[in-house]
């Protein structure tokens, strides 16, 4: 018998897969798995077909088309004031998750500490045990999920490798601000800690506030990888395209795995992307396309018992069901789709250890028919 001893050896298929497959077994609608049931903008489809018919079928740079990685670092230092150069500190990834695992295989090595924030986007934990890393989770609570920087602090050790940040963060839609910026340079000043900053939602933040992201931050942008996604810019998550920013000395690093990891990217899209991103309001309207989704689903979810959390950013609204059951969250989740017809992801999936909390995630990129059958289904809940 072939023995195998799995590296992951108490990870199996992600909350987000298993709650799709039973909203598809039942006919539910879902509201778990974030992307949009709507479509991205046809110009898209007809700069990608137009990219084909020129004959750009072939593979494309290892670090992504010039032309992208130009207008990447326009967009960039146009609005964080950064100076991050094409040549050498942009790359084009296969989505922000494969930007994630690159940015960490780049670095850790066995035995080094990488501090999470919790909940959490659930690729980080695996990957960092994957490379025989240590995850130091900081959880944080309901319904504000704050950061006590303090607490943190005490947390590094003189094996910290990485702090992991993510605004707007997936699931809690916190933002941070320039406080929690200033606390982050004071913990990393002075040592060799780096910061990978998750920013896939770097564009849906809303009620007039405006996206602090690392490369606006100089004591933190030259220690930092950003990570971020055109799937949430374009509506196109299946597209799997996204890119990394970083100093040249990292993103040196970050290239020698990234080119034995996909090697490059899909050559037609990352020409629709260049051509896409040169009109700016194509990423500038986006954050009034999603606040009015928000208050919409707001607006209805507000006729059934689920409590609603605060929303500043991302396209996920949580809400507290303990109005309605003191049942652990994935086994409410999981009736939730047999008995009412709604797919929701528990946020104690977020958590290394399980904290539950009675909080479910729901999804809110949707057509406003979808948001508006899944409310009168929440509704009898």
């Amino acid at each position: 018998m072939l023995s195998i001893q799995s590296k992951l050896p108490k990870v199996g298929s992600s909350i987000f897969s298993v709650m799709s497959k039973l909203a598809n077994e039942a006919g539910a609608i879902n509201l778990s798995q974030g992307f949009p049931d709507y479509d991205c903008p046809p110009e898209l489809i007809d700069l990608v077909t137009d990219a084909m018919k020129r004959g750009h079928n072939q593979y494309a740079p290892m670090q992504g088309l010039m032309l992208l990685r130009e207008r990447i670092a326009e967009k960039v230092n146009e609005i964080h004031g950064s100076e991050y150069h094409p040549e050498t500190e942009v790359t084009v990834t296969a989505g922000g998750t494969q930007a994630i695992f690159t940015a960490l295989t780049a670095i850790i090595q066995p035995s080094d500490e990488v501090i999470i924030f919790e909940p959490a986007y659930d690729c980080y934990s695996p990957t960092i045990k994957l490379l025989g890393g240590l995850v130091k989770p900081f959880v944080l609570s309901p319904p504000d999920y704050k950061i006590d920087w303090a607490m943190v602090k005490k947390l590094v050790t003189a094996r910290t490798k990485m702090i992991i940040i993510n605004s707007p963060q997936n699931p809690s839609a916190t933002v941070l601000g320039e406080e929690d910026m200033k606390q982050l340079i004071s913990i990393t000043a002075g040592t060799d800690i780096l910061i990978l900053s998750d920013e896939v939602y770097e564009h849906l933040i809303y009620d007039g506030k405006k996206h602090l992201g690392v490369a606006a931050v100089p004591e933190l942008r030259e220690r930092s990888f950003i990570v971020a996604s055109f799937g949430k810019l374009f509506h196109t998550t299946g597209w799997k395209l996204g890119y990394c920013l970083a100093p040249a000395k990292l993103m040196a690093e970050f290239q020698k795995v990234h080119q034995f990891l996909v090697f490059s990217v899909n050559t037609p899209m990352q020409y629709a992307a260049a051509e896409y991103l040169a009109d700016k309001s194509t990423y500038e309207s986006l954050p009034a396309f999603f606040q009015q989704k928000r208050d919409f689903f707001a607006g209805l979810m507000k006729e059934t018992r689920f409590g609603l959390l605060p929303c500043h950013g991302s396209y996920f609204q949580l809400v507290s069901y303990n109005r309605i059951s003191d049942e652990k969250d994935e086994d409410f989740a999981r009736r939730l789709i047999t008995e009412f017809g709604v797919a929701a992801i528990p946020t104690s999936a977020f958590y290394t250890r399980g904290n539950d909390f009675g909080i479910l995630r729901l999804c809110f990129a949707k057509k406003q028919e979808t948001l508006e059958r899944a409310a009168e289904k929440l509704m009898k809940v």
